[in-house]
């Protein structure tokens, strides 16, 4: 299942901190929205970025794979799912 990956958000707050937000969305057009603070230091916009999905990184993995059988027949007979 591929993700897409949209900031939606990336805004310095008032003790030099970025808050990054993330929109998830995954084949089925299901979105998820996260967002994740990152000390801004001297780090470049990239670097906190990607201390930010890296931070994020498990909470969408869990989200992604949640899902994986919603919409999906179950047939008790067969034991089976399709």
């Amino acid at each position: 299942m591929a993700l897409k990956h949209i900031i939606k958000s990336f805004d310095p707050d008032d003790s030099g901190n970025v808050v990054v937000g993330f929109q998830v969305e995954n084949d089925q057009g299901s979105i998820y929205v996260i967002d994740k603070t990152i000390v801004k230091g001297s780090k470049n916009d990239e670097t906190i970025i990607e201390e930010a999905y890296e931070a994020a990184k498990d909470q969408i993995n869990t989200w992604s794979t949640s899902g994986v059988h919603v919409g999906k027949t179950w047939d008790p007979t067969a034991k089976s799912l399709s």
